[in-house]
C-alpha cells in the first residue's frame, strides 16, 4: 500500500479537525508576511534567486490578469461619411475605430479559469457548524460524539452508497437528497426542472463542496441538454453552472438561476 493511502484511510476513518478550514485560512494570511521578512532578510546569492523567483511570479500574474481582461478589437464606423472628395490613397480603406468587445461564452470561459462568477447573490449569509451538522452519539455508552448528521439539503452521485456504519463519519439523510432543481434562464425568462450534475462550490467552505451540502448561493452543474443550447462551433452545451437563490432545507424544493 502506498504512504498516502495510509493518510487517506486515516481521514476515512476518524476525520479532520472541524476547525481544518478556519487555520488553513489562518496559514495562509501568515504566508504573505513571512515571505515578506524572507524577503527583506535574505542576502548573497539567496537573496538574488529569491528576488528572481518572486519576480517571475508577479510577471506571471499580471499576464494572466491582462489575459482575463477584454481585449481591444476594431470594427467598421457606423457613422454617416460627409460629401466631399476623398484623397486615392484612402479609397480602399475603411475608417474603423477602436472598442472593446469580447463574446459571452469567451467571457465566461475566462470567469471560470480564474474562480470568478458574475452571480445573482455575490453574498449570503455563513452557516455555522451548529446549524449544519446534528451530533449523533455511537456505541454502547453513548460516548462517542464523533458522528455528525447534515441537516441541509445534499446531492450525491447517482452510483452512490453509503459507507459501512463503523466508517461513516458524515450522514446524509435520504430525505433531504435532490437529483433535480428548478432553474431560470434569465434571458429566456422560463423555468426548467433540470438534473443536477454535481456540487462545484459551496460559499461555507471546501468540507461541504465535496460532501456535496446545497445551501443558498452554492454554485452548482445542471444537465442543460434538453434546451438546446450551443456553443459558436455548433457543439450541443451539455452541463452549465447556476447559483441556488432559495433555502432548498425550508422549501423542500431547489431554485436556481443559470449562470449565462
Amino acid at each position: 500500500m502506498p504512504q498516502g493511502d495510509y493518510i487517506d484511510l486515516h481521514r476515512k476513518r476518524h476525520g479532520q479537525r472541524f476547525d481544518l478550514p478556519e487555520r488553513k485560512r489562518k496559514r495562509e494570511a501568515r504566508e504573505v508576511h513571512r515571505r515578506s521578512r524572507k524577503a527583506q532578510e535574505t542576502l548573497g546569492i539567496k537573496g538574488k534567486l529569491l528576488a528572481k523567483k518572486n519576480y517571475q511570479e508577479k510577471a506571471q500574474m499580471k499576464k494572466t490578469i491582462k489575459a482575463h481582461e477584454e481585449s481591444a478589437s476594431r470594427r467598421k464606423v457606423d457613422d454617416n461619411v460627409e460629401d466631399g472628395a476623398i484623397p486615392a490613397y484612402l479609397l480602399d480603406r475603411e475608417e474603423t475605430t477602436r472598442a472593446k468587445i469580447l463574446s459571452n461564452t469567451i467571457k465566461q470561459k475566462r470567469k471560470e479559469k480564474a474562480g470568478k462568477w458574475d452571480v445573482p447573490l455575490p453574498k449570503v449569509r455563513p452557516v455555522a457548524e451548529d446549524e449544519m451538522f446534528k451530533v449523533l452519539r455511537t456505541g454502547k455508552r453513548k460516548t462517542k460524539q464523533w458522528k455528525r448528521m447534515i441537516t441541509k439539503a445534499t446531492f450525491v452521485g447517482p452510483g452512490f452508497t453509503r459507507k459501512h456504519p463503523k466508517y461513516e463519519r458524515f450522514i446524509r439523510p435520504s430525505g433531504l437528497r435532490f437529483t433535480k432543481a428548478n432553474i431560470t434562464h434569465p434571458e429566456l425568462k422560463c423555468s426548467f426542472n433540470l438534473e443536477i450534475i454535481g456540487v462545484k462550490k459551496n460559499p461555507n467552505g471546501a468540507m461541504y463542496s465535496s460532501l456535496g451540502v446545497i445551501t443558498k448561493g452554492t454554485i452548482m452543474e445542471v444537465n442543460v441538454s434538453e434546451l438546446g443550447l450551443v456553443t459558436p462551433a455548433g457543439k450541443v452545451v451539455w452541463g452549465k453552472y447556476a447559483q441556488v437563490t432559495n433555502d432548498p432545507e425550508n422549501d423542500g424544493c431547489i431554485n436556481g438561476v443559470l449562470l449565462v
